[in-house]
């Protein structure tokens, strides 16, 4: 039996293959945390006390540099007191998986160490919130400027040449004046997330729509189509497997400016757990509001590509998984 070539230049590899890929895109990562977690000889910088011995500022429990720990313990060893004991730690910024994970879930039902902070959940529906919203502005904006700059030349240079300008200002450098024209509340967050993803749709909506085969353009041109008329049944059908894949990615993008976006103005949303938690030193808790984060992105990721395959079952290549 003929084993399958894995590096072969664009063609599918067997199912079977595309699976154990696919896990191990996950698998490896979550091994090299593990081995550094737990496997005391790989790098471990800390060591973690265990009997404070005769040095007089160790506590049980303390985290300390092996340099630190090892010069105490000569010193003490040299006057003839006990010395200290420990075993090798990381610093407590990388805590172990099963500790996030432990955290994970004790999150989602433990009271807020105030009574009147939000769940874990409500932070996140408040992040939802504001990604939904900021990308749905920017989209129902961007996507008919996109395709009109990629169909037409006249919009092309009156629009192209300052966003293409625009898209190198960073996001965040708007949240200031975002503030001061929208207030301390969601505005300035939505705002930021427009930002950061309109400039960028508009451009990469106008390239998915130049790719368009010209020779259905022409087809209708032939038939006597109007402009506007091409545009409604030839262009828009056309690209719209190209243009949903761009906005799932889109989407993407919009996520990455979370984090930036929610500490203008009045922090709020999982920004705010994690910052709660790291103020804390809570980093298992950071751990687990970061991954949060990309749970709920690959999810949505996922039902889009399950929901693209369905809506456009006519298209011969397989949409990205």
């Amino acid at each position: 039996m003929n084993k399958p070539e894995l590096f072969v230049i664009r063609k599918d590899l067997p199912s079977r293959q595309n699976k154990i890929l696919i896990m191990l895109s996950f698998i490896i990562p979550f091994s090299l945390w593990c081995i550094i977690s737990y496997v005391p000889f790989v790098w471990h910088p800390m060591m973690k006390i265990t009997d404070a011995g005769d040095v007089s500022f160790f506590q049980k429990d303390m985290l300390t540099k092996k340099n630190v720990f090892f010069a105490q313990n000569e010193i003490i060893k040299n006057k003839g007191l006990k010395e200290a004991k420990g075993i090798p730690a990381n610093p407590i910024y990388l805590p172990a998986p099963h500790k996030v994970a432990i955290s994970f879930v004790k999150s989602f039902f433990t009271h807020p160490t105030r009574a009147n902070e939000p769940w874990l959940y409500q932070n996140l529906l408040h992040s939802i919130y504001i990604i939904f919203l900021g990308f749905f502005i920017s989209s129902i904006i961007g996507i008919p400027l996109g395709i009109l700059c990629g169909t037409y030349k006249f919009f092309s240079n009156l629009i192209e040449p300052f966003t293409e300008y625009f898209r190198y200002l960073p996001a965040p450098a708007f949240g200031a004046l975002a503030v001061a024209v929208l207030g301390i509340n969601d505005g300035p967050k939505i705002a930021i997330i427009f930002i950061g993803t309109f400039f960028q749709e508009v451009l990469v909506i106008a390239n998915t729509t130049r790719r368009l085969d010209i020779s259905l353009i022409e087809a209708s041109q032939t038939l006597g189509a109007k402009k506007f008329t091409i545009v409604r049944t030839v262009i828009i059908p056309g690209i719209l497997p190209d243009l949903y894949r761009d906005i799932r990615i889109l989407l993407g993008w919009a996520w990455t400016y979370l984090i930036v976006a929610e500490v203008v103005g009045i922090s709020s949303g999982i920004t705010w757990f994690i910052n709660q938690q790291a103020k804390y030193r809570n980093f298992d808790k950071v751990y687990a509001g970061i991954l949060t984060i990309g749970i709920i992105g690959i999810i949505s990721d996922m039902l889009l590509a399950k929901l693209g395959k369905h809506l456009f079952k006519w298209e011969n290549t397989n949409i990205k998984k």
